[in-house]
């Protein structure tokens, strides 16, 4: 088949979806497939630039991508590197390229990855894609209205409240208390996330999460054990615990290697970790997601469940959950990635 792997892109969690795409790139091409990865923003060549055998050429962009950096990327520093005008998203020559694959295997993380826009944007061009839809993409980016979802379908979650950045309130009026999480909206990779324990620490962390976005989520702190949940196809895969050596899983334990301990199968009890995968997999239903996602977990010391969020393009770098799900039942990445594809492909048509 001929594949695009689309990553990068202006997200803050951009140098995560590199390593993705790179990790996917390879796997798919060591699998017979003709693969380039490309960058969502930067794109390829110019407007002159030839692509009739674009899938045929050897010299890859993710043979240049490292390791990910510890600290956000500096995005204006990206859009210096556009060779056209950087108002628009599409980098050169990505439509065009993306319109000759087979399909498109969908490695972006974060805003214009995993909110929709991209998703609506090739159901117009006829576009084949991985992953889920447009709609559901954006309702699971937005973490509040995922929340509102969750408590209407009895899904257990934090109790919380969202705030925007012009409707500001002080903490005495949120009705919750000490301690509490401060996170962006639509975020991801816990970039912006604080846990918060005073006045003062709330005004911080409102100032920090107001950097990324206009609207903040704020929610009870659960104290307890981390968990993930991988769902493809409306199956849900073994449970896998996070234990981070230091502080909580943030976007440095996410994605530095030793920060965290994680465990899969989880070691939990059968009927625990069994309730868990049936949340998860009635996140999905409720949330419209399909294909694949992961959901997120704590579980407190009264074994109660309290369900995060929904991550609709799971990362699959080296130290990323879903594939380590997907291994614990003898599903090995390059299997992963061209199952990922499969379901994608019937579910277009």
């Amino acid at each position: 088949m001929d594949i695009a792997v689309l990553a990068g892109g202006l997200s803050t969690e951009r140098d995560v979806s590199l390593i993705t795409g790179s990790m996917v790139a390879r796997a798919l091409r060591e699998r017979g497939h003709r693969v380039i990865m490309l960058d969502v923003f930067l794109g390829y060549g110019g407007e002159e630039t030839d692509i009739t055998h674009i899938f045929s050429h050897s010299a890859e962009a993710d043979e240049a991508v490292g390791s990910i950096p510890a600290e956000v990327p500096d995005l204006a520093q990206v859009k210096a590197m556009r060779r056209d005008s950087p108002d628009g998203f599409f980098g050169p020559n990505v439509i065009r390229i993306c319109q000759r694959a087979d399909i498109v295997f969908m490695a972006l993380h974060g805003e214009n990855g995993e909110n929709g826009r991209i998703q609506a944007a090739f159901d117009l061009f006829g576009i084949r894609y991985t992953g889920t839809r447009y709609l559901s993409s954006a309702l699971a980016m937005d973490k509040g209205i995922s929340k509102t979802l969750f408590e209407s379908a009895g899904i257990p979650a934090p109790r919380g409240i969202s705030m925007k950045k012009e409707a500001r309130i002080p903490f005495a009026e949120t009705g919750l208390s000490f301690p509490c999480v401060v996170k962006p909206c639509c975020g991801g990779s816990s970039i912006g996330v604080s846990i918060v324990r005073s006045e003062a620490e709330f005004e911080t962390a409102l100032a920090e999460a107001f950097r990324y976005e206009n609207e903040v989520i704020i929610e009870d702190y659960i104290e307890g054990r981390e968990f993930s949940v991988g769902v493809i196809d409306g199956e849900a895969l073994p449970v896998i615990e996070i234990a981070p050596v230091e502080g909580f899983y943030d976007y440095k334990n996410k994605y530095k290697a030793g920060s965290a301990v994680e465990t899969c199968p989880a070691d939990l009890p059968e009927e625990t970790a069994a309730r868990m995968r049936r949340i998860a997999v009635r996140v999905c239903e409720v949330l419209g997601l399909d294909t694949y996602a992961r959901m997120d977990f704590l579980l407190n010391e009264r074994d109660e469940i309290f369900c995060l969020e929904a991550n609709t393009l799971p990362g699959m770098t080296p130290t990323s959950l879903l594939p380590q799900e997907a291994a614990a039942v003898g599903m090995d990445f390059g299997t992963l990635c061209e199952k990922l594809i499969r379901i994608s492909q019937e579910k277009h048509g």
